[in-house]
């Protein structure tokens, strides 16, 4: 059975926009309930609807018990909580509470949508993700629909400043990752630790275009590699979800980038996996996150990955993975680093 994908896994698969998709690709919007194989449907990242996607989805997560509505024995016919009830505790009028999720309505002021935010119960990074949504539809909705060209982001690289301070972590595993989690560069640790069956030096050769589709992506290696895979072993499922909540973070942020469109299109034709967790919706921050780790040479490591922003990265983290002091994972990331001098 086909995954329900939502638009944004109908992507850039080697068509240009406005073209249609080859016959043979038959893909099941969720949402729309329609199948995607024939004329003139290649549907961006900034599309109107996907705000209302994203409400929709997490309005299914609520039951009138969690917002303090009283539940009478009647059979509901949508999951979660029903347009009119979140309208109410919204505070806003269902008519335009339903434009909203049609994708009609794009004029919501940050106001209306903090208090649907609150009333869907949304965390900071949700939250966030709302107001980006929204600020997408008003500026891109109707461009993407006629057809408008895409805007091209140039290559992310590494900063001299961003070297010194992957040196200055020593022996600590570190990742740079950019705004579409692409390895912009790691250290020997980092690189032994996440990828060491990669070229070391693949990530900087994106300064020349011949190398630039072979730069490492975390999400990427989750989904497609089985060496990342087995490296997080029972935890690759938490692993996953989080590399999927990221992705739609980025999304958010930077619906008109036609490489992050490639990608998600590749993940999403390529794994069922992916495109059952990307129709779920959810985000992801960039914060701190514990795995316990299957390394082929040093073995077990319970492991905290650690991502900060990088000054003037625009969008760039720098994720650092430390360890239980003089614990036995402690040890095994010193034997790693040693291996590796």
């Amino acid at each position: 059975m086909t995954p329900a994908l939502d638009e944004l896994a109908i992507l850039s698969l080697g068509v240009p926009f406005g073209r249609p998709l080859p016959p043979q690709i038959s893909l099941t919007l969720a949402g729309a309930g329609a199948v995607v194989g024939a004329p003139d449907i290649l549907i961006r990242m900034n599309d109107a609807t996907e705000l209302g996607r994203f409400l929709t989805s997490r309005r299914a997560q609520l039951q009138p018990a969690d917002v303090g509505l009283r539940e009478f024995d009647e059979r509901r016919r949508v999951p979660g909580l029903r347009r009119e009830e979140l309208a109410q505790l919204a505070g806003v009028s269902q008519p335009y509470y339903t434009r909203l999720e049609q994708g009609i309505s794009q004029g919501a002021s940050p106001e209306v949508l903090d208090a649907i935010a609150r009333a869907l119960r949304l965390d900071e990074t949700e939250r966030n993700h709302l107001h980006d949504l929204a600020a997408a539809g008003r500026k891109g909705g109707s461009a993407g629909r006629s057809g408008g060209k895409a805007r091209r982001n140039g290559p992310e690289q590494l900063t001299d400043a961003t070297r010194q301070l992957i040196t200055a972590f020593g022996d600590t595993p570190v990742v740079v990752l950019g705004r579409r989690s692409d390895v912009l560069g790691w250290n020997r640790t980092g690189h032994a630790l996440f990828a060491g069956h990669l070229d070391f030096e693949t990530p900087e050769r994106v300064a020349d275009p011949e190398y630039a589709h072979q730069r490492p992506n975390t999400a990427r290696l989750v989904f497609r590699d089985p060496h990342t895979r087995e490296l997080y072993g029972e935890d690759w499922p938490r692993k996953a979800r989080d590399a999927v909540g990221r992705l739609r973070l980025a999304a958010g942020k930077h619906p008109d980038d036609p490489t992050l469109a490639a990608l998600i299109g590749e993940l999403a034709m390529h794994s069922a996996e992916f495109a059952e967790l990307w129709a779920e919706h959810r985000v992801r921050a960039w914060d701190i996150a514990t795995y316990r780790m299957h390394h082929p040479a040093v073995g077990t490591l319970e492991v905290t990955q650690q991502a900060m922003s990088v000054p003037s990265g625009r969008g760039a983290r720098l994720v650092a993975v430390t360890t239980a002091q003089n614990s036995p994972s402690a040890a095994a990331l010193a034997l790693l680093a040693h291996s590796i001098h």
